[in-house]
């Protein structure tokens, strides 16, 4: 045969052909908060479920969360909460406002006083920690039930197993959904819903319509299809009036409605709203102990979604199942990074799950756009492009251009039919930008490495089109409650201050544009690179904190500063409506990586900014939290926000002290990440805080929208990383148990004395090689060129 027609035997085929990496992923790393054991609060909003590399389906369970203030559960899960039922989409490590929680199956013992409206009738506290591997979850419910699964791309497959004596029930609710949390203006709604079952009671298909979540998108149907492998005795469809099944007391006088018919529709009317919730009970004989359900979801059909179960599980065994989904992340994430170094466990593990991690999202729905026809790929849950531009899609650059063409192309693609791209989108709409026109930077680093290329199959005519959009579109006021005073859907809402009065992010968006305008459109490069500046109109050369002067500060439309204003206050959350975002002005005051030489300038010198850039990681000086990283630690440098990641790493650009660079690396990682439930410091944004980790571990640091990446120190001996499709980058040491700071280092065979590389370094020939000799001295050996300032130019204002 040319091609694999036996299912199972491609599975066997498949096992053999990579090495099996999976042992080394704990789906588990980052469910729990530093310092709140056995708790969400202050954790990373994993998902730990079951999934493909960038699949459709996340599958897992979905459990209460009674304390909003303290924790988040946007992702489904807490470790100590109640199993309120199996879901099959889920996004993962977000902050913000849940999303998802759709198509649902729980298995019950007995319905004893149980309200099938009311999660709280029925949920199940577990019994023992649940168990989690690269394609397979486990829970065991107080109610004596075992819940064993795995998924595919677009399918998911679920045995339950009964103990003996008890009553055998499926319980799904076509109106389950993740809960509100302390946002509640992006809460979650369901509004309608269809639920048909076969005859017999053993397949049975529909859809939910939902609305809000973290990106407030409309109404949108969610289409399912499921089957059983035990034909039920009883199958009850109910409906009941619109109530919300995680508020207590909501259901008790609305008792649901039975019937026995073949179908049930929340509203006949076409506008939804408020429909009725409906559902099914299936009822199973006391001679099932085991019973199996393959799941199928779509955002086009039901009968797409049974096509799905069809092509991608047409067996009714786990073990085949989860064997594809280990060697299909094998293949393409984790066999990736490979080293020799097989006696440090806690790396490897750190390493191998924060890969797994940063490959969860976003989700590929090729071929499931419900909003129009297109041959291009379709990508989804951007959540959001603000967290991870600066390391994640670097990585995917890096490492698989295809995969990163494919998701820049989606991104084009939503411009060209919804006129902007998005900073984030889920439930295929976009929305709520975090600050910049983030699209921007992805598209410029991609560019500059390399992925102009044809073979990538990107449209850079329109792909610079929907840079410039960007730039020169004011979007539609979203009046979000977070902030009404201008979009924060997509684009740029604060796009006239920043042409009159200046902004920071704006600042690397513009710088973004003229990389890829130089060649695309070199009228405009001059236009944007210009604009790029415009962080210095609101650079105060006068503004003192902490005896350093000198920073970023808003100013009124006058070109006056509120005389009360200090750096080290962003406002009441750090949010939407306040100073910044996610960061400190401080902080924030080193965020520009294209124009490092003028910023250094500016603080003073390089003495002068490398005292400052101390001060960064001095303890006791931040005392309160600061957006979504909850404030991690006590010093201004916040290892849970993405405005944080590159300040580390910035004394490479003061000549002769890459070794601080080091030395911050080293500390980060080992004060806040591990390979515990509390392995790292807030919400993983994606797996955009692992792959700011990994670069850690590699011992590099890429310098988005340029072809740049700074050396820092690698933690393995030897590592061997597939690049540029088919490459081998290879990364050696000699010394790393004498120690971890650089004493020189060799890039591609060559005595090298600068502490940065080029992405042409890294992809020469079969693939580049760097080694480096470490040891315990502090080396002054960076004695070369500084990492470049490309966006260079001093507007000469000193207000």
């Amino acid at each position: 045969m040319s091609m694999c027609t036996v299912w199972l035997l491609c599975f066997a085929r498949l096992v053999t052909a990579t090495p099996d990496l999976t042992k080394y992923v704990n789906p588990f790393i980052g469910t729990e908060g530093q310092g709140n054991p056995g708790t969400a609060i202050n954790g990373g909003n994993i998902f730990p479920g079951a999934a493909m590399p960038f699949g459709v389906v996340k599958f897992g369970v979905d459990t209460t969360a009674f304390d909003w203030t303290n924790v988040d559960a946007d992702a489904g899960y807490t470790p100590d909460g109640y199993v309120t039922g199996l879901s099959m989409l889920h996004e993962s490590g977000t902050g913000g406002a849940p999303t998802y929680g759709f198509v649902h199956q729980m298995p019950l013992s007995t319905i004893e006083g149980v309200n099938v409206l009311d999660n709280f009738t029925y949920m199940q506290e577990r019994t023992s920690l649940d168990v989690a591997n690269v394609g397979y979850y486990r829970t065991e419910l107080a109610n004596g039930i075992i819940a064993e699964l795995s998924a595919t791309d677009h399918a998911g497959i679920v045995q339950y197993s009964y103990p003996k004596n008890a009553e055998r029930y499926i319980l799904v609710d076509v109106s389950h959904m993740l809960p509100s949390s302390g946002e509640a203006q992006h809460s979650q709604f369901y509004s309608n819903g269809f639920l048909a079952r076969s005859p017999d009671g053993t397949k049975y298909q529909g859809y939910g319509v939902y609305r809000g979540g973290f990106s407030s998108r409309p109404d949108g149907r969610v289409y399912f299809c499921a089957e059983f492998d035990n034909t039920p005795d009883q199958v009850q469809l109910f409906s009941g009036q619109y109530t919300d099944p995680y508020w207590p007391n909501s259901t008790e006088f609305h008792p649901p409605v039975f019937t026995k018919a073949e179908s049930i529709i929340g509203n006949q009317q076409p506008q939804y709203g408020f429909a009725k919730r409906i559902g099914a009970l299936f009822t199973f004989p006391s001679s099932v102990s085991t019973l199996k359900s393959r799941i199928g979801v779509s955002f086009i059909s039901s009968d797409n979604a049974c096509q799905h179960i069809e092509q991608e599980l047409p067996t009714w065994d786990l073990q085949p199942v989860i064997a594809a989904a280990k060697e299909q992340w094998n293949k393409e994430v984790l066999s990736k990074v490979t080293t020799t170094d097989s006696n440090n466990n806690t790396l490897l593990e750190m390493l191998y799950s924060s890969l797994y991690k940063m490959h969860l999202m976003p989700s590929d729905r090729t071929g499931e756009n419900p909003n129009w026809e297109t041959e291009e790929p379709t990508y989804d849950d951007f959540y959001t492009l603000w967290d991870t531009f600066r390391c994640l899609n670097s990585y995917l650059v890096l490492t698989a251009p295809k995969r990163a063409a494919g998701i820049i192309r989606s991104l084009i693609d939503i411009w060209r039919y919804e006129f902007f791209m998005p900073d984030a989108r889920s439930g295929n709409y976009n929305g709520r930008v975090q600050g910049g026109s983030n699209a921007d930077n992805v598209l410029a680093d991609a560019y500059v490495k390399g992925l102009s290329a044809p073979e990538y199959g990107i449209n850079w005519t329109e792909g610079y089109a929907a840079m410039k959009t960007n730039a020169e579109k004011v979007p539609y006021n979203t009046f979000d409650a977070g902030d009404p005073t201008g979009s924060v859907k997509e684009g740029r809402g604060a796009l006239p201050d920043w042409l009159s009065l200046g902004t920071v992010e704006y600042g690397l968006n513009d710088f973004a544009l003229s990389q890829v305008a130089k060649d695309i459109a070199p009228q405009d490069y001059v236009k944007y690179f210009n604009r790029s500046a415009g962080w210095q109109r609101i650079w105060q050369h006068d503004l003192v904190s902490l005896n350093f002067t000198g920073f970023l500060a808003p100013l009124y439309a006058n070109g006056t500063r509120d005389p009360t204003y200090s750096p080290l206050n962003c406002g009441v959350w750090c949010s939407w409506s306040d100073v910044t975002y996610e960061g400190l002005p401080w902080e924030y005051s080193w965020t520009v990586p294209y124009d490092m030489e003028t910023l250094i300038t500016f603080m003073g010198g390089p003495s002068t900014a490398e005292t400052r850039l101390d001060a960064m990681f001095i303890p006791g000086i931040q005392s309160g939290g600061v957006g979504a990283g909850n404030g991690a630690g006590t010093t201004i440098f916040n290892p849970g926000n993405e405005p944080s990641f590159g300040t580390p790493f910035l004394y490479n650009y003061l000549g002769k002290k890459q070794w601080k660079s080091v030395m911050r690396s080293r500390e980060v990682v080992n004060q806040y990440y591990s390979n515990g439930r509390d392995g790292i410091p807030g919400n993983s944004d994606a797996g955009a805080l692992e792959s700011w980790m990994v670069w850690n571990l590699v011992g590099l640091y890429p310098v988005v929208t340029q072809p740049v990446y700074l050396l820092l120190s690698p933690w393995f001996s030897d590592l061997s990383i597939s690049v540029d499709g088919n490459k081998t980058l290879q990364i050696t040491t000699s010394g790393l148990k004498d120690g971890p700071y650089v004493q020189n280092v060799t890039v591609n065979g060559k005595p090298w004395n600068k502490s940065w590389v080029t992405h042409e370094d890294l992809i020469s020939g079969n693939g580049g090689r760097i080694h480096f000799v470490l040891g315990s001295s502090q080396m002054e050996w960076d004695v070369g060129d500084l990492p470049p300032s490309p966006g260079h130019l001093d507007l000469a204002i000193r207000n």
